[in-house]
Protein backbone atom coordinates (compact mmCIF):
# COMPACT_ATOMS: atom_id res chain seq x y z
CA UNK A 1 0.00 0.00 0.00
CA UNK A 2 1.50 3.59 -0.64
CA UNK A 3 0.10 6.33 1.48
CA UNK A 4 0.30 9.31 -0.56
CA UNK A 5 1.04 12.02 2.47
CA UNK A 6 5.12 13.04 2.83
CA UNK A 7 5.37 13.41 6.51
CA UNK A 8 9.54 13.80 5.81
CA UNK A 9 10.13 16.69 3.66
CA UNK A 10 13.48 17.36 3.10
CA UNK A 11 14.24 16.48 7.04
CA UNK A 12 16.02 18.73 9.78
CA UNK A 13 19.44 19.22 7.48
CA UNK A 14 17.98 21.11 4.52
CA UNK A 15 19.92 23.90 4.00
CA UNK A 16 19.60 26.84 1.17
CA UNK A 17 20.45 30.26 0.36
CA UNK A 18 18.28 33.18 -0.26
CA UNK A 19 19.11 36.47 -2.18
CA UNK A 20 22.18 38.46 -0.86
CA UNK A 21 22.48 35.84 1.86
CA UNK A 22 19.43 36.81 3.67
CA UNK A 23 18.64 35.36 6.84
CA UNK A 24 14.84 35.13 6.11
CA UNK A 25 12.46 35.96 3.26
CA UNK A 26 9.48 37.77 4.31
CA UNK A 27 5.78 38.06 2.42
CA UNK A 28 2.84 39.85 2.84
CA UNK A 29 -0.46 38.26 1.01
CA UNK A 30 -3.77 40.90 0.88
CA UNK A 31 -6.83 38.73 0.24
CA UNK A 32 -9.07 40.39 -1.58
CA UNK A 33 -12.76 38.70 -1.31
CA UNK A 34 -14.64 41.34 -0.85
CA UNK A 35 -17.52 40.65 -3.39
CA UNK A 36 -16.59 37.52 -3.99
CA UNK A 37 -18.49 36.34 -1.13
CA UNK A 38 -21.43 33.88 -0.42
CA UNK A 39 -24.27 36.04 -1.25
CA UNK A 40 -27.76 35.13 -2.75
CA UNK A 41 -27.00 37.99 -5.36
CA UNK A 42 -23.73 36.40 -6.84
CA UNK A 43 -26.25 33.20 -6.66
CA UNK A 44 -25.66 31.17 -3.79
CA UNK A 45 -28.26 29.83 -1.88
CA UNK A 46 -27.39 31.63 1.13
CA UNK A 47 -25.63 34.58 2.75
CA UNK A 48 -21.78 33.99 4.19
CA UNK A 49 -20.97 33.19 7.26
CA UNK A 50 -16.94 32.90 7.47
CA UNK A 51 -14.31 35.20 8.70
CA UNK A 52 -15.90 38.31 9.43
CA UNK A 53 -16.67 40.33 13.16
CA UNK A 54 -19.62 37.93 13.39
CA UNK A 55 -18.07 35.33 15.28
CA UNK A 56 -19.82 32.14 15.24
CA UNK A 57 -22.08 33.79 12.36
CA UNK A 58 -24.39 31.13 10.27
CA UNK A 59 -25.64 31.28 6.57
CA UNK A 60 -28.97 32.59 5.96
CA UNK A 61 -30.82 30.26 3.43
CA UNK A 62 -32.13 32.45 0.66
CA UNK A 63 -32.02 36.09 2.61
CA UNK A 64 -29.31 38.53 1.53
CA UNK A 65 -27.74 39.32 5.54
CA UNK A 66 -27.21 42.75 5.78
CA UNK A 67 -24.66 43.05 8.74
CA UNK A 68 -22.71 40.46 6.70
CA UNK A 69 -22.68 42.35 3.77
CA UNK A 70 -21.86 45.25 5.25
CA UNK A 71 -18.57 43.94 6.77
CA UNK A 72 -16.97 42.69 3.67
CA UNK A 73 -18.08 46.39 1.99
CA UNK A 74 -15.89 47.78 4.51
CA UNK A 75 -13.28 45.61 3.20
CA UNK A 76 -13.48 46.75 -0.16
CA UNK A 77 -14.35 50.66 0.48
CA UNK A 78 -12.06 51.37 3.30
CA UNK A 79 -10.09 48.55 4.46
CA UNK A 80 -8.42 47.97 1.43
CA UNK A 81 -6.90 51.54 0.97
CA UNK A 82 -5.77 51.69 4.48
CA UNK A 83 -3.65 48.81 3.82
CA UNK A 84 -2.43 50.07 0.55
CA UNK A 85 -1.44 53.45 2.11
CA UNK A 86 0.46 51.64 4.55
CA UNK A 87 2.24 48.91 2.51
CA UNK A 88 3.12 51.25 0.01
CA UNK A 89 3.98 53.91 2.30
CA UNK A 90 6.73 51.73 3.79
CA UNK A 91 7.68 50.29 0.29
CA UNK A 92 6.58 46.99 1.14
CA UNK A 93 5.86 44.38 -1.86
CA UNK A 94 2.51 42.46 -1.67
CA UNK A 95 0.82 39.47 -2.94
CA UNK A 96 -3.13 40.15 -3.59
CA UNK A 97 -4.90 36.97 -3.83
CA UNK A 98 -7.95 38.06 -5.72
CA UNK A 99 -10.77 36.33 -6.20
CA UNK A 100 -11.92 36.60 -9.53
CA UNK A 101 -15.83 37.71 -9.15
CA UNK A 102 -14.43 40.25 -6.12
CA UNK A 103 -11.99 41.58 -8.49
CA UNK A 104 -14.30 42.72 -10.98
CA UNK A 105 -16.70 44.15 -8.98
CA UNK A 106 -13.26 46.73 -7.68
CA UNK A 107 -11.82 48.46 -10.52
CA UNK A 108 -10.20 50.96 -8.70
CA UNK A 109 -8.35 48.91 -5.90
CA UNK A 110 -7.21 46.81 -8.98
CA UNK A 111 -5.42 49.95 -10.81
CA UNK A 112 -4.22 50.28 -7.76
CA UNK A 113 -2.52 46.98 -6.99
CA UNK A 114 -1.17 47.35 -10.24
CA UNK A 115 0.54 50.78 -10.38
CA UNK A 116 1.97 49.73 -6.78
CA UNK A 117 3.73 46.29 -8.47
CA UNK A 118 1.90 44.07 -6.25
CA UNK A 119 1.45 40.85 -7.99
CA UNK A 120 -1.94 39.85 -8.37
CA UNK A 121 -1.99 35.89 -7.66
CA UNK A 122 -6.14 33.90 -8.12
CA UNK A 123 -8.05 33.14 -5.42
CA UNK A 124 -10.48 31.41 -6.92
CA UNK A 125 -13.35 32.39 -8.89
CA UNK A 126 -15.84 32.99 -5.83
CA UNK A 127 -14.68 32.72 -2.22
CA UNK A 128 -16.94 29.48 -1.54
CA UNK A 129 -16.31 26.40 0.00
CA UNK A 130 -15.33 23.14 -2.42
CA UNK A 131 -14.72 20.68 -0.34
CA UNK A 132 -18.23 19.07 -2.07
CA UNK A 133 -17.39 19.94 -5.00
CA UNK A 134 -16.92 16.98 -7.84
CA UNK A 135 -13.31 17.18 -10.13
CA UNK A 136 -15.06 17.96 -12.97
CA UNK A 137 -16.91 21.06 -11.44
CA UNK A 138 -13.59 21.93 -9.40
CA UNK A 139 -12.03 22.04 -12.85
CA UNK A 140 -14.82 24.11 -14.38
CA UNK A 141 -14.41 26.33 -11.65
CA UNK A 142 -10.76 26.88 -12.24
CA UNK A 143 -10.62 27.15 -15.35
CA UNK A 144 -13.31 30.16 -15.57
CA UNK A 145 -11.30 32.10 -12.85
CA UNK A 146 -8.32 32.03 -14.84
CA UNK A 147 -10.37 33.43 -17.87
CA UNK A 148 -12.17 35.55 -15.33
CA UNK A 149 -9.13 36.93 -13.87
CA UNK A 150 -6.85 37.31 -16.92
CA UNK A 151 -9.97 39.71 -18.37
CA UNK A 152 -10.05 42.13 -15.69
CA UNK A 153 -6.11 42.55 -14.64
CA UNK A 154 -5.08 42.07 -18.52
CA UNK A 155 -3.02 38.95 -17.39
CA UNK A 156 -3.02 35.35 -16.52
CA UNK A 157 -2.15 34.54 -12.63
CA UNK A 158 0.79 32.84 -12.47
CA UNK A 159 0.20 31.80 -8.45
CA UNK A 160 -2.94 30.23 -7.45
CA UNK A 161 -4.37 29.72 -3.91
CA UNK A 162 -7.82 28.32 -3.19
CA UNK A 163 -8.10 28.79 0.33
CA UNK A 164 -11.21 26.84 0.71
CA UNK A 165 -10.37 23.94 -1.26
CA UNK A 166 -11.05 20.29 -1.61
CA UNK A 167 -8.55 17.18 -1.54
CA UNK A 168 -8.53 17.43 -5.32
CA UNK A 169 -7.61 21.56 -6.04
CA UNK A 170 -3.74 20.98 -5.70
CA UNK A 171 -3.70 18.10 -8.19
CA UNK A 172 -5.88 20.00 -10.58
CA UNK A 173 -3.87 23.32 -10.25
CA UNK A 174 -1.20 20.87 -11.50
CA UNK A 175 -3.16 19.33 -14.28
CA UNK A 176 -3.77 22.41 -15.86
CA UNK A 177 -0.36 24.16 -15.84
CA UNK A 178 0.74 27.63 -16.11
CA UNK A 179 1.29 28.06 -12.51
CA UNK A 180 4.74 29.20 -11.04
CA UNK A 181 3.21 28.48 -7.75
CA UNK A 182 0.47 27.18 -5.51
CA UNK A 183 -0.12 28.09 -1.83
CA UNK A 184 -3.18 26.02 -1.02
CA UNK A 185 -0.46 24.28 1.66
CA UNK A 186 0.01 24.72 5.11
CA UNK A 187 3.23 21.94 5.25
CA UNK A 188 6.61 23.84 5.69
CA UNK A 189 8.41 26.82 6.33
CA UNK A 190 9.69 26.45 2.81
CA UNK A 191 8.99 25.87 -1.05
CA UNK A 192 8.76 22.45 -1.77
CA UNK A 193 7.70 20.28 -5.04
CA UNK A 194 4.97 18.21 -5.21
CA UNK A 195 4.32 15.21 -7.39
CA UNK A 196 1.73 13.57 -8.79
CA UNK A 197 0.53 11.23 -11.99
CA UNK A 198 3.66 11.83 -13.24
CA UNK A 199 3.34 16.05 -12.73
CA UNK A 200 5.20 18.31 -10.75
CA UNK A 201 4.08 21.64 -9.01
CA UNK A 202 6.20 24.07 -6.33
CA UNK A 203 4.06 24.97 -3.65
CA UNK A 204 4.89 27.93 -1.41
CA UNK A 205 3.39 26.99 1.36
CA UNK A 206 0.89 29.24 3.38
CA UNK A 207 -0.08 30.53 6.72
CA UNK A 208 -3.20 30.13 8.76
CA UNK A 209 -1.71 31.15 12.29
CA UNK A 210 -0.05 34.45 11.56
CA UNK A 211 -2.91 35.73 9.60
CA UNK A 212 -5.13 38.33 10.85
CA UNK A 213 -8.27 35.69 10.60
CA UNK A 214 -6.81 34.97 13.75
CA UNK A 215 -9.40 37.98 14.63
CA UNK A 216 -12.27 36.33 13.23
CA UNK A 217 -11.91 32.98 14.72
CA UNK A 218 -12.37 31.26 18.54
CA UNK A 219 -8.79 31.34 20.50
CA UNK A 220 -7.66 33.95 18.05
CA UNK A 221 -5.94 37.79 18.13
CA UNK A 222 -8.55 40.17 20.25
CA UNK A 223 -6.17 42.60 20.15
CA UNK A 224 -3.73 44.47 18.39
CA UNK A 225 -0.87 44.08 20.75
CA UNK A 226 -1.40 39.96 20.37
CA UNK A 227 -1.11 40.56 16.63
CA UNK A 228 1.62 42.25 16.63
CA UNK A 229 3.26 40.10 19.41
CA UNK A 230 2.70 36.54 17.78
CA UNK A 231 3.91 38.29 14.67
CA UNK A 232 7.24 39.65 15.92
CA UNK A 233 7.70 36.29 17.90
CA UNK A 234 7.63 34.10 14.86
CA UNK A 235 10.00 36.66 12.50
CA UNK A 236 12.22 36.57 15.63
CA UNK A 237 12.25 32.51 15.47
CA UNK A 238 12.89 32.51 12.00
CA UNK A 239 15.26 35.07 11.79
CA UNK A 240 17.60 33.32 14.31
CA UNK A 241 17.16 30.00 12.76
CA UNK A 242 18.50 31.98 9.74
CA UNK A 243 20.91 33.63 11.43
CA UNK A 244 22.42 30.24 12.33
CA UNK A 245 22.52 28.84 8.74
CA UNK A 246 18.97 27.85 7.63
CA UNK A 247 17.11 30.32 6.25
CA UNK A 248 13.11 30.02 6.33
CA UNK A 249 10.17 32.15 4.79
CA UNK A 250 7.62 34.21 6.78
CA UNK A 251 3.98 34.26 5.07
CA UNK A 252 1.73 36.99 6.76
CA UNK A 253 -1.93 36.64 5.56
CA UNK A 254 -4.70 39.95 5.90
CA UNK A 255 -7.38 40.75 4.50
CA UNK A 256 -9.29 44.49 3.93
CA UNK A 257 -12.04 43.51 5.85
CA UNK A 258 -10.36 42.66 9.37
CA UNK A 259 -6.44 44.02 9.17
CA UNK A 260 -8.12 46.73 7.58
CA UNK A 261 -9.70 48.13 10.38
CA UNK A 262 -7.47 50.91 12.02
CA UNK A 263 -6.82 49.25 15.95
CA UNK A 264 -5.07 46.07 13.68
CA UNK A 265 -3.50 48.22 10.74
CA UNK A 266 -1.53 49.83 13.34
CA UNK A 267 -0.21 46.70 14.83
CA UNK A 268 1.18 45.74 11.05
CA UNK A 269 2.45 49.38 11.18
CA UNK A 270 4.32 48.27 14.10
CA UNK A 271 5.17 45.11 13.42
CA UNK A 272 6.59 46.09 9.40
CA UNK A 273 8.40 49.32 11.03
CA UNK A 274 10.24 46.13 14.01
CA UNK A 275 11.49 44.20 10.56
CA UNK A 276 12.96 47.29 9.17
CA UNK A 277 15.78 47.45 12.15
CA UNK A 278 16.93 44.49 10.80
CA UNK A 279 19.44 43.82 8.17
CA UNK A 280 19.09 40.93 5.50
CA UNK A 281 15.51 40.27 5.14
CA UNK A 282 14.33 39.79 1.86
CA UNK A 283 10.90 41.07 1.50
CA UNK A 284 9.15 39.59 -1.88
CA UNK A 285 6.23 38.67 -3.56
CA UNK A 286 5.14 35.21 -3.73
CA UNK A 287 6.04 35.12 -7.41
CA UNK A 288 9.94 36.44 -6.85
CA UNK A 289 10.16 33.66 -4.40
CA UNK A 290 8.72 31.20 -6.54
CA UNK A 291 10.57 32.30 -9.53
CA UNK A 292 14.05 32.07 -7.39
CA UNK A 293 13.54 28.64 -6.10
CA UNK A 294 12.68 27.33 -9.36
CA UNK A 295 16.15 28.20 -10.31
CA UNK A 296 18.06 27.77 -7.54
CA UNK A 297 16.56 24.73 -6.44
CA UNK A 298 14.71 23.39 -9.20
CA UNK A 299 12.80 19.63 -9.39
CA UNK A 300 14.79 17.02 -9.87
CA UNK A 301 12.84 13.75 -10.48
CA UNK A 302 14.25 10.01 -8.61
CA UNK A 303 12.30 7.77 -10.06
CA UNK A 304 14.49 5.22 -7.66
CA UNK A 305 12.56 6.09 -4.62
CA UNK A 306 12.32 3.30 -2.41
CA UNK A 307 8.43 4.11 -2.33
CA UNK A 308 8.12 4.27 -5.82
CA UNK A 309 9.41 1.43 -6.91
CA UNK A 310 7.97 -1.91 -8.06
CA UNK A 311 7.57 -4.41 -5.96
CA UNK A 312 9.97 -6.94 -7.86
CA UNK A 313 12.63 -4.40 -7.83
CA UNK A 314 11.84 -3.23 -4.64
CA UNK A 315 12.69 -6.89 -3.28
CA UNK A 316 15.98 -6.89 -5.91
CA UNK A 317 17.49 -3.60 -4.62
CA UNK A 318 16.54 -4.22 -0.77
CA UNK A 319 15.85 -7.94 0.28
CA UNK A 320 19.27 -9.19 1.15
CA UNK A 321 19.76 -5.95 3.88
CA UNK A 322 18.69 -8.43 6.09
CA UNK A 323 21.02 -11.33 5.45
CA UNK A 324 19.46 -13.72 3.26
CA UNK A 325 15.68 -12.42 4.26
CA UNK A 326 14.28 -11.40 1.19
CA UNK A 327 10.86 -11.98 2.82
CA UNK A 328 11.32 -9.26 5.19
CA UNK A 329 11.39 -6.71 2.14
CA UNK A 330 8.12 -8.48 0.81
CA UNK A 331 6.41 -7.91 4.12
CA UNK A 332 7.37 -4.32 4.14
CA UNK A 333 6.56 -4.00 0.59
CA UNK A 334 2.91 -4.99 1.47
CA UNK A 335 2.95 -2.75 4.27
CA UNK A 336 2.49 1.30 4.06
CA UNK A 337 5.27 2.50 2.46
CA UNK A 338 5.73 6.43 1.95
CA UNK A 339 7.77 9.14 1.15
CA UNK A 340 8.89 9.33 4.44
CA UNK A 341 10.41 5.72 3.95
CA UNK A 342 12.54 6.62 0.98
CA UNK A 343 15.89 7.85 3.15
CA UNK A 344 18.11 5.10 5.42
CA UNK A 345 16.31 6.16 8.40
CA UNK A 346 12.92 5.87 7.03
CA UNK A 347 13.60 2.82 5.17
CA UNK A 348 15.49 1.33 7.92
CA UNK A 349 12.20 2.16 10.24
CA UNK A 350 10.03 0.47 7.71
CA UNK A 351 11.96 -3.08 7.24
CA UNK A 352 12.62 -3.08 10.94
CA UNK A 353 9.38 -3.42 12.20
CA UNK A 354 8.60 -6.17 9.67
CA UNK A 355 11.95 -8.04 11.89
CA UNK A 356 10.55 -6.93 15.22
CA UNK A 357 6.99 -8.30 14.29
CA UNK A 358 8.24 -11.28 12.56
CA UNK A 359 7.91 -14.57 15.09
CA UNK A 360 10.86 -15.97 17.26
CA UNK A 361 11.52 -18.54 15.17
CA UNK A 362 11.75 -16.44 11.88
CA UNK A 363 13.90 -14.15 13.84
CA UNK A 364 16.34 -16.83 14.68
CA UNK A 365 16.18 -17.62 10.44
CA UNK A 366 17.51 -14.38 10.19
CA UNK A 367 20.58 -14.61 12.68
CA UNK A 368 21.49 -18.13 11.67
CA UNK A 369 21.75 -16.91 8.02
CA UNK A 370 24.55 -14.68 9.41
CA UNK A 371 28.14 -15.84 8.67
CA UNK A 372 30.79 -16.33 11.86
CA UNK A 373 32.92 -13.70 11.55
CA UNK A 374 36.14 -14.17 10.19
CA UNK A 375 34.83 -18.04 9.76
CA UNK A 376 34.75 -20.62 7.29
CA UNK A 377 32.64 -18.67 4.82
CA UNK A 378 34.73 -15.83 4.97
CA UNK A 379 38.22 -17.97 4.34
CA UNK A 380 36.30 -20.02 1.70
CA UNK A 381 34.89 -16.21 -0.12
CA UNK A 382 31.53 -17.57 0.13
CA UNK A 383 30.38 -14.33 1.87
CA UNK A 384 27.82 -11.85 0.52
CA UNK A 385 29.52 -8.56 -1.32
CA UNK A 386 27.88 -6.54 1.68
CA UNK A 387 29.55 -9.36 4.51
CA UNK A 388 32.61 -9.18 2.48
CA UNK A 389 32.86 -5.93 2.66
CA UNK A 390 32.33 -5.12 5.88
CA UNK A 391 34.34 -7.67 7.68
CA UNK A 392 37.20 -6.42 5.46
CA UNK A 393 36.91 -2.86 6.81
CA UNK A 394 37.11 -4.26 10.08
CA UNK A 395 40.14 -6.13 9.15
CA UNK A 396 38.99 -9.07 9.53
CA UNK A 397 40.20 -10.78 5.84
CA UNK A 398 43.80 -10.27 6.90
CA UNK A 399 44.44 -11.65 9.97
CA UNK A 400 47.49 -13.24 11.92
CA UNK A 401 47.06 -17.11 12.82
CA UNK A 402 46.48 -16.46 16.07
CA UNK A 403 43.80 -14.33 15.90
CA UNK A 404 41.84 -16.57 13.32
CA UNK A 405 42.39 -19.62 15.63
CA UNK A 406 41.24 -17.33 18.81
CA UNK A 407 37.73 -16.24 16.09
CA UNK A 408 36.94 -19.86 15.32
CA UNK A 409 37.40 -20.98 19.23
CA UNK A 410 35.01 -18.39 19.78
CA UNK A 411 33.07 -19.13 16.85
CA UNK A 412 32.30 -22.19 18.15
CA UNK A 413 31.88 -21.86 21.56
CA UNK A 414 29.44 -19.60 20.82
CA UNK A 415 27.16 -20.96 18.21
CA UNK A 416 27.44 -24.41 20.76
CA UNK A 417 26.36 -22.30 23.36
CA UNK A 418 23.63 -20.05 21.77
CA UNK A 419 22.33 -22.05 18.84
CA UNK A 420 23.16 -18.96 15.90
CA UNK A 421 26.57 -17.11 15.46
CA UNK A 422 27.68 -13.99 17.10
CA UNK A 423 26.99 -11.06 15.20
CA UNK A 424 27.85 -7.97 15.54
CA UNK A 425 27.81 -5.03 13.24
CA UNK A 426 31.86 -4.18 12.62
CA UNK A 427 32.18 -1.14 10.14
CA UNK A 428 34.36 1.15 11.90
CA UNK A 429 35.45 -0.95 14.56
CA UNK A 430 38.49 -2.41 15.10
CA UNK A 431 39.60 -6.18 15.75
CA UNK A 432 40.71 -5.55 19.23
CA UNK A 433 36.76 -4.11 20.07
CA UNK A 434 35.21 -6.79 17.69
CA UNK A 435 37.25 -9.44 20.21
CA UNK A 436 36.52 -7.56 23.09
CA UNK A 437 32.60 -7.61 22.66
CA UNK A 438 33.06 -11.50 21.52
CA UNK A 439 34.16 -11.98 24.76
CA UNK A 440 32.28 -10.24 27.11
CA UNK A 441 28.91 -10.76 25.45
CA UNK A 442 29.67 -14.96 25.12
CA UNK A 443 28.84 -14.41 29.17
CA UNK A 444 25.36 -13.25 28.80
CA UNK A 445 21.85 -15.85 28.79
CA UNK A 446 20.50 -16.61 25.51
CA UNK A 447 17.54 -14.54 25.93
CA UNK A 448 20.16 -11.28 26.51
CA UNK A 449 21.99 -12.47 23.58
CA UNK A 450 18.93 -13.27 21.24
CA UNK A 451 18.14 -9.70 21.73
CA UNK A 452 21.46 -8.31 21.73
CA UNK A 453 22.16 -10.25 18.42
CA UNK A 454 18.81 -9.10 16.87
CA UNK A 455 19.81 -5.24 17.76
CA UNK A 456 23.44 -6.03 15.42
CA UNK A 457 21.34 -7.29 12.68
CA UNK A 458 18.96 -4.03 12.85
CA UNK A 459 22.39 -2.05 13.34
CA UNK A 460 23.94 -4.21 10.21
CA UNK A 461 20.68 -3.14 7.88
CA UNK A 462 20.98 0.63 9.07
CA UNK A 463 24.82 0.49 7.97
CA UNK A 464 23.92 -0.91 4.66
CA UNK A 465 20.91 1.05 3.75
CA UNK A 466 23.30 4.52 4.46
CA UNK A 467 25.80 3.20 1.65
CA UNK A 468 22.91 2.50 -0.35
CA UNK A 469 20.30 5.77 -0.16
CA UNK A 470 21.19 9.57 -0.15
CA UNK A 471 20.13 10.99 3.29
Amino acid sequence: MRYPRDLHGDGPNRKIVWPGEARIALQFVVNYEEGGENSVLHGDAASEAFLSEIVGAEPWPGKRHWNMESIYEYGARAGFWRLHRLLTGARVPVTVYGVATALKRSPAQVAAMQDAGWEIASHGLKWIEHRDFTVEEERAEISEAIRMHTLVTGERPRGWYTGRCSENTLDLIKEIGGFDYVSDSYADDLPYWHEHAGRHQLVVPYTLDANDMRFATAQGFNCGDQFFSYLKDSFDMLYAEGTAGSPKMMSIGLHCRLAGRPGRAAALARFIDYVKTHEKVWLARRIDIARYWAEAYPFRPREDRPSRLSEKDFVARFGGVFEHSDWIARRAFAGELSPAHDTPTGLHAALTVVFRAASEPERLAVLTAHPDLAGKLAEAKRLTESSTEEQASAGLTALTDGERERFNTLNCAYVEKFGFPFIMAVKGRSKDEILAAFESRIENDRHAEFETACRQVERIALLRLRDMLPG
